[in-house]
């Protein structure tokens, strides 16, 4: 039985995927563009064929005409693309502190508190809620009469304003204060399971066919008891990543034998489960019940009602309706008041089931927003100091200066030259004596922006991003003691950077602008919002054509739709020939760009390995000889970790050229470049130092790391190759993106400006792919993820004008 990871999964896709029978071993085999762990290849596509865009040779970038793909062509097929979605190995993150492995541990220790004592608050809220559904109970109220009334719609037996006609719910009303938690102390790193757990484990494993390599995971997640839970419920392996329906349905048969069939209730519940989590892997909070009924029934389930009815009032997942707004209808308590007055009148409603854990949090965030949106900031007495250097500020800066004076939201849009706008704001309200911060992603767009806030550039250290065009090879340190301080959002989340707590538990700040907003997900939203103090500012800024989040959620972009607070958009263009390229990538033109100075070189290949072959070149000898750009600034970026030209297939070509060794230290040498994941979603390029009984160091940032030995393998990777989820975050002088013919699946819009856009100097675009490129540009957006958000808010927030 494989052990790789399960791909993210959209469901349409499962949907289209065929009925699964109990026991079978086929495996999907399609490439997951953005996985970290165990990727299956993406299937071999036909080789690019002729009549793509010419481009200067690969030896040399640049010379006469050297130009991005031209508009789009008849050739390639983008309707396969892959999700755009999340991948574990996500943007780039913090990492460690300098104090070496008990720094680090303490650091990733006071995150899991932070987000323990966000859950408790989850489960109080939980336990407030009006008719609990019971463990072990049968369905009853409102989740019965839900899924009974899906099928009377669906038979055709009443029409659907008959049968969700019943009293609506009174308005909600502003959320109240939230319960402020204390600032997370970092525990002491939790033990293992027992070895007698774990032996027991992998005897059960073995009596059922499976891996007895998963006994340690296994034993983790099911606990103590792990052992009489998968002999109780063999489906129970299905929560162990990477296995797959089929896997756990061989297992099962193996130790339940007679007693296994498709229709054992078990299997249904731990599919619906499983069916949940890969829908939260793709983005999603939620899903309609139809779509998961049809699933399930894909997934060779012969009763997916009672499956979804089983797994409900267990209390394994929540059920919820969500009424739909028309188009051009009105929202909020508008809204409300016109369903007082017009009762009679029909609204479409949805039914969807999720996950308690993603559920919860999205209304948390949606509590949290609406309480910020709903108060008036703190007046500080200083209005003309705001309305001076609103004054003072070019453009839209001034514009996003006069909206943070008097709304507790603000949202701002625009690409890296966007940035001098929340810079701006921030030097304003430093200087009029507020307690401002800023927050990025990660690391390097900490220090990028750092940079940018104090204009003094310094020197420079491995593997991390230029912060502008104009100074490629300089990379920001730390601001003047005297400026708005910055740092990353999951140190500031965590306790371990930033201006602390107040007595409340509640973040020391008057106005935080967080960086790459894009990458927030829902969890991330919800624990940020409830952090805030009351009469606190919120800037939330960033680039909306990127990639979304890798957890699940879309939260800049709902909020963007739901137009329920000030929204800035910037004016200021990316400036040279990648900035006009990457803008015309954004509206959805693959355009040619004069690129007198080799900004943009197109490199053809004809198969996987050629591109390999010219990847390597171009880092290790044409980019350094003609552009200026060493092989350590140079970043190279590629849909998927697997295939002939995946992220490992890059890695291991460019190790044996650039830094040759045996891999001493868990395969990996000292000077190798490196891509370490500290936390699922979370990517922080580095280099390796050395390694000892300790574990492997790495400098990540210009911060020490320590990575215990038995954490190497799974959190750490090669990391000249990257994927674009990976990459997001950060730029680099030089960067190389390969497209070979097998990663047409993975193409769309948002990946291809997000790849793009990693370039401030120099892009070479090594091109198998034809014109599937420019096609995907044009007619491949981001695929939709299903969302609470803008309805959860829509009651509480009136619209902004």
């Amino acid at each position: 039985m494989s052990t790789e990871p399960e791909p993210a999964e959209d469901t349409a896709d499962a949907v289209d995927a065929g009925a699964k029978t109990p026991g079978s071993t086929e495996e999907t085999g399609r490439e997951d563009a953005e996985r970290p762990e165990g990727e299956e290849a993406v299937p071999p596509s036909r080789r690019p064929e002729s009549g793509g865009p010419v481009a200067a040779d690969a030896g040399e970038p640049g010379g006469e005409g050297a130009a991005a793909a031209g508009p789009a062509g008849d050739g390639g097929d983008a309707d396969g693309a892959a999700d755009d979605g999340p991948a574990s190995d996500g943007p780039t993150g913090d990492g460690g502190d300098a104090d070496g492995a008990a720094a680090q541990v303490s650091e990733a220790e006071a995150e899991l508190a932070a987000q323990r004592l966000e859950r408790e608050r989850i489960e109080r809220r939980k336990a407030e809620k009006q008719a609990p559904i019971e463990s072990g109970a049968k369905l009853s109220g409102t989740a019965a009469e839900l899924l009974a009334a899906v099928r009377a719609v669906e038979s055709g037996e009443k029409p659907p304003a008959t049968v969700f006609d019943e009293p609506r719910p009174a308005p909600r009303r502003p959320s109240p204060e939230p319960v402020r938690r204390p600032e997370p102390v970092p525990a002491p790193p939790a033990a293992g399971p027992a070895p007698g757990t774990v032996e027991a484990v992998r005897r059960v494993l073995a009596e059922g066919g499976a891996p007895e390599a998963l006994a340690p995971q296994v034993a983790e997640v099911l606990g103590e008891t792990a052992e009489d839970a998968l002999r109780a419920d063999p489906w129970q392996l299905l929560r162990i990543a990477g296995v797959r329906p089929e896997q756990a349905d061989g297992f099962a048969r193996a130790l339940l034998e007679a007693e296994c069939g498709p229709d054992d209730e078990r299997r249904g519940r731990a599919l619906t489960v499983w069916l949940l989590e890969q829908a939260a892997m793709a983005g999603h909070t939620a899903l309609e019940l139809p779509r998961l009924t049809t699933t399930l029934a894909q997934r060779g389930v012969p009763d997916p009602d009672a499956a979804v009815q089983s797994t409900l009032s267990e209390g394994e997942a929540l059920v919820f309706q969500d009424a739909l707004d028309e188009p051009g209808a009105r929202s909020g308590p508008a809204a409300q008041e016109a369903e007082g007055a017009d009762e009679a009148e029909e609204r479409p409603v949805r039914v969807l089931v999720g996950l308690e854990r993603y559920a919860l949090a999205e209304e948390s965030l949606a509590d949290g927003l609406a309480r910020l949106v709903n108060s008036v900031p703190e007046q500080d007495g200083a209005a003309a100091g705001w309305e001076q250097a609103a004054a003072s500020a070019p453009g839209a800066a001034a514009d996003l200066i006069r909206a943070v004076v008097g709304h507790g939201l603000v949202l701002h849009t625009g690409g890296e030259a966007s940035l001098a706008e929340p810079a701006a704001l921030l030097r304003a309200a430093h200087g009029l004596g507020l307690r401002a911060w800023a927050a990025a992603h990660g690391p390097l767009g900490r220090d990028r922006f750092a940079a940018l806030l104090t204009d003094r550039p310094t020197a420079p250290h491995p593997a991390s991003p230029a912060p502008d065009a104009a100074s490629p090879d300089a990379t920001a340190g730390t601001p003047a003691p005297d400026g708005p301080p910055v740092v990353t959002l999951a140190g500031l989340l965590a306790g371990a950077e930033g201006p602390g707590r107040d007595a409340d538990g509640a973040l020391d700040l008057d106005l935080l602008v967080v960086l790459d907003a894009p990458q927030v997900d829902v969890e991330t939203g919800a624990l940020l919002a409830e952090s805030l103090p009351d009469g606190a500012r919120l800037v939330l800024a960033g680039d909306p054509g990127v990639l979304w989040s890798v957890g699940p959620g879309r939260v800049f972009a709902d909020l963007l739709a739901a137009r329920i607070c000030p929204q800035i958009a910037s004016r200021r263009p990316d400036p040279g020939p990648l900035g006009e390229l990457v803008s015309g990538i954004g509206v959805g033109e693959l355009a040619q760009v004069e690129a007198p100075g080799k900004e943009v070189v197109i490199v053809p290949v004809r198969d996987a390995g050629e591109a390999v072959h010219r990847t390597v070149q171009l880092v290790a000898d044409s980019v350094p000889r003609a552009i200026g750009v060493p092989a350590d600034r140079t970043q190279v970026i590629t849909p998927g970790h697997g295939g002939a030209a995946g992220t490992r297939a890059l890695n291991t070509a460019l190790k044996q050229r650039l830094n040759p060794g045996p891999g001493r230290f868990g395969g990996f040498d000292p000077g190798d470049r490196v891509a370490y994941s500290p936390a699922p979603g979370r990517t922080l390029p580095g280099l390796v130092v050395g390694g000892d009984a300790d574990g492997l160091r790495l400098s990540c940032a210009g911060e020490t790391v320590v990575v215990p030995r038995e954490r190497v393998e799974r959190s750490v990777r090669h990391g000249w190759a990257l994927t674009a989820h990976q990459a997001v975050g950060g730029r680099w002088p030089a960067v190389v993106v390969v497209l070979p013919g097998d990663a047409v699946p993975a193409l769309s819009r948002p990946w291809v400006y997000t790849a793009f856009g990693r370039a401030a100097r120099h892009l070479s675009v090594v091109h198998g792919v034809d014109q599937a490129l420019p096609r995907a540009v044009a007619e491949v957006p981001a695929k939709p993820r299903t969302t609470r958000l803008p309805a959860l808010l829509a009651p509480q927030v009136p619209a902004a004008d």
